[in-house]
Protein backbone atom coordinates (compact mmCIF):
# COMPACT_ATOMS: atom_id res chain seq x y z
CA UNK A 1 0.00 0.00 0.00
CA UNK A 2 0.85 3.67 -0.87
CA UNK A 3 2.10 6.22 2.05
CA UNK A 4 -1.25 8.01 1.45
CA UNK A 5 -3.43 5.55 2.27
CA UNK A 6 -1.42 3.56 5.56
CA UNK A 7 -0.66 7.31 7.21
CA UNK A 8 -4.40 8.06 7.84
CA UNK A 9 -5.14 4.44 8.93
CA UNK A 10 -2.17 4.46 11.89
CA UNK A 11 -3.50 7.63 12.83
CA UNK A 12 -7.18 6.34 13.10
CA UNK A 13 -6.15 3.26 14.63
CA UNK A 14 -4.21 5.06 17.03
CA UNK A 15 -7.24 7.46 17.93
CA UNK A 16 -8.93 4.17 18.82
CA UNK A 17 -6.35 3.02 20.82
CA UNK A 18 -6.37 6.31 23.01
CA UNK A 19 -10.05 6.04 23.26
CA UNK A 20 -9.71 2.50 24.66
CA UNK A 21 -7.14 2.80 26.57
CA UNK A 22 -8.64 6.44 28.50
CA UNK A 23 -12.31 4.29 28.59
CA UNK A 24 -10.23 1.83 31.22
CA UNK A 25 -8.91 4.38 33.33
CA UNK A 26 -12.56 6.44 33.48
CA UNK A 27 -15.49 3.45 33.39
CA UNK A 28 -15.33 2.21 36.53
CA UNK A 29 -15.24 -1.71 35.94
CA UNK A 30 -19.03 -2.26 37.60
CA UNK A 31 -20.96 0.16 34.61
CA UNK A 32 -23.37 -2.19 33.05
CA UNK A 33 -21.82 -5.33 34.15
CA UNK A 34 -24.45 -7.67 36.42
CA UNK A 35 -24.90 -11.19 37.35
CA UNK A 36 -26.74 -11.75 33.79
CA UNK A 37 -23.53 -10.46 31.71
CA UNK A 38 -23.20 -7.28 30.58
CA UNK A 39 -26.35 -5.19 29.78
CA UNK A 40 -27.34 -1.88 28.16
CA UNK A 41 -27.62 1.05 30.01
CA UNK A 42 -25.97 4.13 32.36
CA UNK A 43 -25.96 2.26 35.24
CA UNK A 44 -23.33 0.85 38.22
CA UNK A 45 -24.12 -1.97 40.81
CA UNK A 46 -21.68 -0.25 43.12
CA UNK A 47 -23.75 3.37 43.31
CA UNK A 48 -27.49 1.39 43.71
CA UNK A 49 -27.90 2.56 47.32
CA UNK A 50 -26.85 6.32 46.65
CA UNK A 51 -29.94 6.20 44.13
CA UNK A 52 -32.15 4.73 46.85
CA UNK A 53 -31.56 7.37 49.21
CA UNK A 54 -32.15 10.02 46.29
CA UNK A 55 -35.10 12.52 47.03
CA UNK A 56 -37.63 12.68 44.40
CA UNK A 57 -38.39 16.15 43.67
CA UNK A 58 -41.45 16.02 41.30
CA UNK A 59 -44.15 13.64 42.66
CA UNK A 60 -47.36 13.53 40.12
CA UNK A 61 -50.86 14.37 40.03
CA UNK A 62 -51.34 11.16 42.44
CA UNK A 63 -49.00 12.39 44.99
CA UNK A 64 -51.46 15.43 45.58
CA UNK A 65 -54.36 12.86 45.56
CA UNK A 66 -54.40 11.99 49.02
CA UNK A 67 -54.39 15.17 50.53
CA UNK A 68 -56.61 17.28 48.49
CA UNK A 69 -59.09 14.58 46.49
CA UNK A 70 -61.34 18.28 46.50
CA UNK A 71 -58.94 19.98 43.99
CA UNK A 72 -58.09 16.48 42.50
CA UNK A 73 -61.30 15.78 41.41
CA UNK A 74 -61.71 19.29 40.45
CA UNK A 75 -59.09 19.62 38.36
CA UNK A 76 -59.26 16.04 36.80
CA UNK A 77 -62.86 17.13 35.52
CA UNK A 78 -61.33 20.59 33.77
CA UNK A 79 -59.62 20.79 30.97
CA UNK A 80 -56.01 21.30 32.89
CA UNK A 81 -56.33 17.70 33.98
CA UNK A 82 -52.91 17.24 31.42
CA UNK A 83 -51.03 19.58 33.64
CA UNK A 84 -49.51 18.43 36.94
CA UNK A 85 -49.87 19.93 39.95
CA UNK A 86 -46.45 21.13 40.63
CA UNK A 87 -46.44 23.53 37.25
CA UNK A 88 -48.10 25.97 39.10
CA UNK A 89 -47.80 24.95 42.81
CA UNK A 90 -43.46 24.18 42.69
CA UNK A 91 -41.73 20.75 43.53
CA UNK A 92 -43.03 18.62 45.96
CA UNK A 93 -40.00 17.36 47.01
CA UNK A 94 -40.26 18.59 51.03
CA UNK A 95 -43.90 18.53 50.75
CA UNK A 96 -46.20 17.73 53.41
CA UNK A 97 -42.80 18.15 56.06
CA UNK A 98 -42.47 21.35 55.00
CA UNK A 99 -45.63 22.42 53.29
CA UNK A 100 -44.78 26.63 52.98
CA UNK A 101 -42.20 25.57 50.58
CA UNK A 102 -44.95 25.19 48.12
CA UNK A 103 -45.70 28.63 46.45
CA UNK A 104 -48.29 29.11 44.26
CA UNK A 105 -46.90 30.44 41.18
CA UNK A 106 -49.68 33.43 40.14
CA UNK A 107 -46.97 35.02 37.56
CA UNK A 108 -49.56 35.76 34.20
CA UNK A 109 -46.01 34.28 31.87
CA UNK A 110 -47.32 30.95 33.26
CA UNK A 111 -50.92 30.84 31.81
CA UNK A 112 -49.88 33.02 28.33
CA UNK A 113 -47.32 29.74 27.50
CA UNK A 114 -50.25 27.91 26.58
CA UNK A 115 -52.84 30.68 26.27
CA UNK A 116 -51.39 33.08 24.04
CA UNK A 117 -53.59 32.84 20.35
CA UNK A 118 -51.95 31.34 17.98
CA UNK A 119 -52.94 30.62 14.32
CA UNK A 120 -51.94 27.33 14.25
CA UNK A 121 -55.17 25.73 12.36
CA UNK A 122 -53.36 21.98 12.30
CA UNK A 123 -52.00 22.39 15.45
CA UNK A 124 -53.17 21.14 18.41
CA UNK A 125 -52.98 24.92 20.22
CA UNK A 126 -55.49 26.06 17.81
CA UNK A 127 -57.45 23.84 20.22
CA UNK A 128 -56.95 25.85 23.38
CA UNK A 129 -58.39 29.56 23.86
CA UNK A 130 -56.15 31.77 23.18
CA UNK A 131 -55.25 35.70 24.28
CA UNK A 132 -53.63 38.58 22.97
CA UNK A 133 -51.52 39.29 26.35
CA UNK A 134 -50.75 42.87 24.94
CA UNK A 135 -54.42 43.54 25.28
CA UNK A 136 -56.46 41.23 27.55
CA UNK A 137 -55.93 43.05 31.13
CA UNK A 138 -52.25 43.84 30.64
CA UNK A 139 -50.31 44.15 34.25
CA UNK A 140 -52.98 41.33 36.25
CA UNK A 141 -52.40 38.26 36.70
CA UNK A 142 -54.68 35.32 35.50
CA UNK A 143 -55.80 34.13 38.63
CA UNK A 144 -57.15 37.43 39.19
CA UNK A 145 -60.18 36.73 37.20
CA UNK A 146 -59.61 33.12 36.19
CA UNK A 147 -59.86 29.78 38.69
CA UNK A 148 -56.76 27.84 36.90
CA UNK A 149 -58.39 24.84 38.88
CA UNK A 150 -61.93 24.96 37.32
CA UNK A 151 -60.72 26.14 33.63
CA UNK A 152 -64.80 25.58 32.16
CA UNK A 153 -65.96 28.29 34.30
CA UNK A 154 -65.68 31.75 33.07
CA UNK A 155 -64.26 33.84 36.53
CA UNK A 156 -64.89 32.28 39.65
Amino acid sequence: MKSHVLRPLWVVIAVIGLILTARYFVVPPDFGVYERGFMYGFHRKSNEKEWEAFKVKYRTKKYCQDCHPDKYDTIMSSKHHIIQCENCHGPAIDHPENPEKLQINKKRSLCIRCHTYLPYPTSQRAKIKGIDPKEHNTGMECVTCHNPHKPDMEGW
